[in-house]
């Protein structure tokens, strides 16, 4: 009898190990940490569309006072063999990768190896020489000047899916013979700076990114399940796959491949995360610099000494009145977010492995929940009051038509068209139609929008009308008001013809089909010839805007157009030649 009974109790003992567990097996999520509390179920609901065993989604810890106060793990790792996702599996998180790249240049700089005001032709001689030298530290920054190589690849036909390396990247870089902006001058994001921080710390310390964060990060740290991934054929165990949404539910795998690191191309997880989240209060890797943790969240300044706040791959910012540190990563099919709050001991990392899954807003959300008795609204993110439906009033048709027309963003070359329906202001943009209602003559909210927009006129003294876009939380932008430009047939075939690029080595075509412009590559540098078509509408004469991209066509003293500039985001200024 007392045999049957031991016999029992170790059955029963087994079944609630399994049940209060942590583990997965097959595809049953085991041993997973589900506490029984207000604050975790509110968290899990926001997680609650990819928790599910046909969808792939993501891992979160939840960080309070040294301890992971709770963790879990949401939808598939691997939607082919069933396996759900933990929070010991293994995700790509992408430019959070950069705050490791930082620690391993500043670690040299202790080592005496380097100098963060050294000139990076010290390390990286085959650079191109330009008008002004660019130190190591304003690549830490992201006030180098430095077009981003992954925008430039991208332009010159390499997708995410396709395979390049560091030979490849610096064949492209070595070619660029043009800055942005003046080193110091501006802060810009840009990848091409934690690229050549990796080429720095392989030539400097002998050894790659990889082999050195290894030694002086992760395993000091006990990161056993951390790596810069420099070898795309390399098996990594607990992996999950990437994902995009594709349609009714059905997902297509976006995986990276490619071995170049630095700005990113790390994998961890949330659970090797928390021992790097620590070491910003603990200061293992260097205990006889005391500073080296304060030096890490100093934010960078320009040449006239304004501050940036931008740090050592992390950003400073404040979110809802407390001081925050952060940095989000965006890459194929990965999404990934960390952020911690210094002064509550207080952090949550995200980690995704979908690409519709913002895991920068999660994470926010989540610290909503469990700051919500410390959050407050921060008059530095610009928040837009609240408007009730009886603050809008009725205006004429003559009234709204003095707003419409054409406006230009001069900074971005955004251009919006503007219209009026129903008593409101409509703007046509690249991003969709957004509808204004109006709460005087000159100021109109958005009633179809989020983040919020509202608009505001006004006219300068050189009788010159201005439109003010403040968006919720954001900084304001002003256009201009333009005069559209009118393409004709006869107009638009002027624009008809190849264009070449000699710094990424690449022909694009500009053709008109159905009336219409279209610029596409027609040469890329690994020899594809892209069929997809982006489209290009007139903005003011012989300037265009398309999907990420503005063209300015250039005349010749005969008016014949000879060229273009082509401008998308981080890489301005890009010259083509008509062939």
């Amino acid at each position: 009898m007392n045999r049957k009974l031991a016999n029992v109790k170790f059955v029963l003992s087994i079944l609630l190990s399994l049940a209060l567990g942590n583990h997965t097996f097959g595809n049953t999520r085991l041993f997973e940490q589900k506490d029984a509390n207000p604050l975790a179920e509110a968290v899990d609901k926001l997680f609650a569309q990819w928790d599910k065993p046909n969808s792939p989604g993501g891992a979160l810890a939840i960080v309070k006072d040294g301890k992971i106060i709770y963790k879990r793990g949401y939808g598939m790792a691997n939607l082919e063999h069933n396996i759900s996702i933990s929070p010991t599996t293994v995700f790509n998180i992408a430019s959070v990768a950069k705050q490791f790249t930082a620690m391993s240049i500043l670690l040299l700089a202790r080592q005496g190896k380097i100098s963060l005001d050294d000139d990076i032709q010290k390390y990286v001689p085959e650079m191109p020489k330009y008008d002004s030298p660019i130190t190591v530290r304003q690549l830490v920054h992201h006030t180098s000047g430095l077009r981003d190589y992954g925008v430039l690849m991208g332009l010159a036909g390499v997708r995410n899916e396709d395979y390049y390396d560091d030979d490849d990247v610096m064949d492209v870089l070595v070619q660029q013979k043009n800055l942005n902006f003046k080193p110091g001058s501006e802060h810009l994001y840009s990848n091409t700076g934690y690229f050549l921080m990796s080429m720095i710390v392989r030539r400097t310390s002998g050894k790659s990114l990889r082999d050195f964060a290894e030694e002086n990060i992760f395993k000091p740290l006990g990161m056993k399940d951390t790596h810069f991934h420099d070898a795309h054929e390399m098996i990594v165990p607990n992996r999950a796959v990437g994902y995009s949404p594709k349609s009714n539910g059905v997902y297509r795998i976006n995986m990276p491949d490619l071995d170049v690191i630095g700005a990113g191309n790390l994998y961890t997880t949330v659970e090797d995360l928390f021992l790097w989240d620590q070491d910003f209060y603990n200061n293992k890797l260097h205990e006889a610099s005391a500073d080296l943790i304060s030096q890490m969240l100093t934010p960078g300044t320009l040449n006239g000494s304004e501050a940036t706040k931008y740090a050592f791959g992390l950003y400073i910012n404040n979110y809802k009145g407390l001081k925050m540190v952060s940095h989000a990563g965006d890459f194929a099919g990965y999404r990934a977010e960390m952020i911690r709050f210094p002064e509550q001991r207080f952090s949550v990392i995200c980690l995704a492995n979908v690409s519709n899954l913002n895991a920068a807003k999660l994470a926010r959300q989540v610290a909503d929940i469990y700051l919500a008795d410390q959050l407050k609204p921060d008059e530095a993110e610009k928040r837009l009051p609240p408007i009730l439906p009886s603050q809008f009033i009725k205006l004429s048709e003559q009234e709204l038509a003095a707003k419409t027309g054409s406006y230009r963003d001069p900074l971005t070359n955004d251009f919006w068209q503007v219209s009026s329906a129903e008593g409101s202001l409509v703007a046509a943009t690249t991003k969709g139609n957004f509808k204004f209602a109006p709460l005087s003559r000159n100021h109109f909210r958005s009633t179809n929008l989020n983040p919020v927009r509202e608009l505001v006129f006004e006219t300068t003294a050189n009788n010159l009308m201005l439109m003010r876009v403040n968006t919720d939380g954001r900084e304001p932008a002003t256009f201009e008001a333009v005069t559209p430009a009118l393409s004709t047939a006869k107009q638009l075939a002027e624009y008809v013809g190849d264009y070449y690029n000699d710094e990424l080595q690449v022909i694009y075509k500009v053709v008109i089909e159905n009336g219409k412009p279209f610029i596409r590559l027609g040469y890329g540098r690994l020899g594809n010839n892209f069929r997809s078509k982006n489209p290009l509408t007139p903005t003011i004469k012989d300037e265009f805007n398309g999907n990420s991209v503005s063209v300015k066509f250039i005349r010749d003293k005969q008016n014949r157009i000879r060229a273009f500039m082509l401008n998308s985001g981080r890489v301005k200024d890009l010259y083509f030649i008509k062939r």
